[in-house]
């Protein structure tokens, strides 16, 4: 359904570097660079993920959150190791979460901004 999302960041170059980090063992990669906005995506198609810098931006409700595939559960321990090296805030360690579902498995972080973002795969073993 959704062909892209977009987050306004108060610092695009430390934003960039906490998604860097994050998003690769997720697969993702940043996909193009200018001096207000990157975009990432997998490697050689277009983004599905940017970030605009807007200095005046407030992030969303605590309702509000992005999750991203993730291909395995290691890569989902990955996420979240790389996401509280780059300054992110944990929000759930690596897990089954039974409540969404019987392989749901997620971790879930705070980015440098505030934003909640999650990496999650749900199949089994």
């Amino acid at each position: 359904m959704l062909h892209h999302v977009s987050f306004g960041v108060a610092d695009l170059q430390r934003s960039g570097a906490f998604y860097d980090a994050a998003l690769s063992p997720l697969g993702y990669v940043r996909v193009w660079t200018d001096a207000t906005a990157m975009g990432f995506g997998r490697p050689g198609e277009e983004d599905q993920f940017a970030l605009k810098l807007d200095p005046v931006s407030s992030t969303p409700s605590q309702r509000f959150h992005l999750a991203f595939a993730a291909p395995t559960r290691e890569s989902v321990a990955r996420f979240h190791q790389a996401a509280l090296r780059c300054g992110g805030r944990d929000d759930g360690a690596p897990a089954l979460c039974p409540e969404y579902g019987e392989y749901y498995y997620a971790a879930f972080v705070i980015d440098p901004d505030g934003y909640r973002v999650e990496a999650v795969i749900n199949e089994p073993l």
